[in-house]
C-alpha cells in the first residue's frame, strides 16, 4: 500500500508528519516556497513552488502523479484540490476541508450560521473605514485577525479607538495570499484556552485526543499541556462541537479544533484540518500515538482502535529574536539534556526572524504528575536552547 504523497507545506509540523510517514512505507515529496525547509531535510525528495499560483501547483501535480495531496499551511490555492479530487487525488482532509479552513470566513459563518456554534460576535472588514464601523458593533476590546494567516501573524487586540488603524495595517502586513480583509471578534473573558485533537476516519468512529491546554502570546502558540483542566460538561460540549464541524467538513485525519472555556461554557475559536502547533505536546509521549502517527495512520485508512493518555506532558518553544538569511547557531543543547524526563526538537529552519519558532522543549512525568511542575520543566529546557548569529 505504499502511496506517493505530495506535503504542501514543510515547516516543523510536517517534518514530524514526514518521518510518520515514512515509518509507515510511504513515499513523500515536500514543498515550500524556499530551499532547506525542515521537512524537505527528510523527504525522498523536495519542490520549490509559489503554492498560490494555481498553475505551478497544476503542474507539480500533473508532474508527480500523487496518490495524496497532503496541505500542511494555509496558502495554498485550495481551489485547485476540487479539480485533483475529480481526477481521483485523495486531498487531505478533503477538498472541501481544504477550501473552507483556508480562511477565517468560511470556516466562522459554517460554525456560527450553518451549524449553530457558539462563537464570538463577529464581524468582517475590508478596510480600516469598515473596520472602524466594525469595532463600533462588535464592541471594545476586540480582538482583530487577517481572514488567512498563521501563527498569530497580523493578530492584534484593540482596547481603544485610536488603535483600530494600527490594527489594520498589522492585519493586512501579516494575511497570506491575496485576500484583504479581516474579522474582528468580541473579546471573549475565558478561562482558558484548549486544543481539542479530534481524529476522523474512514472506515471508524472520531476520536479525541485528551483536551491540550495551551497560552498565546501575540496570537501564536508559547506553551502546551496535556490534559488541560476541564469540566466533564465542558469537555462533552467541546467534543458534540467537534464532531460536528469535521464531520461537515467532511474527510479523514487529524484536525487540530480550538476553544474558549469558562467554566462550563465553551466557545469554539477556529479549526486547522491538520496536526496542530500546541500538539507538539504529543512528543513528549503523552499519548500512545503522536498527533503526527495519529494523521498518517487516519489518511492511509489505517484502524486507530483508540486512544490513550500515557503520561502528563508539557511543550514550551524556543524563538528567534533576530532576523538572519543564514543558518542560525543552536547551542545548549547539552545542558537541556542533563534534565530527567525531558526532550527537546531543533527544527533545522535556514534561516531566522524575530518570534520565529526554531526549537520546542518538552517534559513529561507519569500519568500522577502535575502539570504546573511539567510546565515548568518544559519552559527550563526551553531557556536553556539559545538561537544565535552563526
Amino acid at each position: 500500500m505504499r502511496k506517493k504523497i505530495l506535503l504542501l507545506g514543510s515547516g516543523e509540523l510536517g517534518k514530524e508528519l514526514v518521518i510518520a510517514l515514512q515509518r509507515y512505507g510511504q513515499y513523500v515529496i515536500a514543498v515550500d516556497s524556499y530551499v532547506g525547509a525542515p521537512a524537505m531535510q527528510v523527504a525522498h525528495e523536495f519542490e520549490v513552488i509559489n503554492m498560490l499560483d494555481g498553475a505551478e501547483l497544476d503542474a507539480l501535480v500533473d508532474k508527480h502523479q500523487p496518490d495524496l495531496v497532503v496541505p500542511e499551511i494555509e496558502a495554498i490555492r485550495t481551489e485547485r484540490f476540487y479539480v485533483y479530487e475529480k481526477q481521483g487525488v485523495q486531498v487531505v482532509p478533503s477538498a472541501k476541508a481544504a477550501n473552507f479552513t483556508m480562511n477565517r470566513k468560511a470556516i466562522r459563518d459554517l460554525a456560527a450560521k450553518e451549524l449553530g456554534l457558539k462563537t464570538a460576535n463577529y464581524r468582517y472588514a475590508t478596510s480600516a473605514e469598515e473596520l472602524k464601523a466594525a469595532v463600533a458593533e462588535v464592541g471594545i476590546p476586540c480582538v482583530v485577525k487577517p481572514l488567512m494567516s498563521s501563527s498569530g501573524k497580523g493578530q492584534s487586540s484593540i482596547k481603544s479607538e485610536d488603535e483600530i488603524l494600527k490594527a489594520w495595517e498589522y492585519a493586512v502586513s501579516g494575511s497570506r495570499g491575496d485576500l484583504v480583509e479581516v474579522i474582528v471578534e468580541e473579546f471573549i473573558p475565558f478561562e482558558s484556552e484548549i486544543t481539542l485533537l479530534t481524529v476522523s476516519q474512514k472506515n471508524g468512529p472520531t476520536l479525541f485526543c485528551p483536551a491540550i491546554g495551551h497560552r498565546q502570546e501575540r496570537g501564536d502558540y508559547q506553551e502546551s499541556w496535556q490534559p488541560a483542566a476541564l469540566s466533564d460538561a465542558a469537555l462533552k460540549t467541546a467534543q458534540d462541537m467537534a464532531d460536528k464541524v469535521t464531520a461537515a467538513l467532511t474527510g479523514a485525519g487529524i484536525w487540530g479544533v480550538e476553544f474558549f472555556i469558562s467554566g462550563d461554557t465553551v466557545w469554539f475559536s477556529e479549526l486547522s484540518p491538520r496536526p496542530h502547533d500546541t500538539g507538539m505536546v504529543t512528543l513528549a509521549g503523552s499519548q500512545n500515538f503522536s498527533e503526527f502517527e495519529l494523521h498518517a495512520r487516519a489518511i492511509l485508512g489505517l484502524p486507530i482502535p483508540e486512544i490513550t493518555l500515557e503520561r502528563v506532558a508539557a511543550s514550551a518553544v524556543v524563538l528567534a529574536d533576530f532576523e538572519s538569511s543564514d543558518y542560525p547557531n543552536i547551542s545548549g543543547l547539552e545542558e537541556a539534556s542533563k534534565i530527567p524526563q525531558t526532550d527537546f526538537r531543533v527544527f533545522g529552519k535556514p534561516t531566522t526572524r524575530k518570534y520565529r519558532r526554531m526549537a520546542v522543549g518538552l517534559a513529561y512525568e507519569q500519568l500522577n504528575g502535575s502539570t504546573d511542575d511539567v510546565r515548568k520543566v518544559a519552559n527550563e529546557v526551553a531557556d536553556l536552547i539559545k538561537v544565535s548569529k552563526s
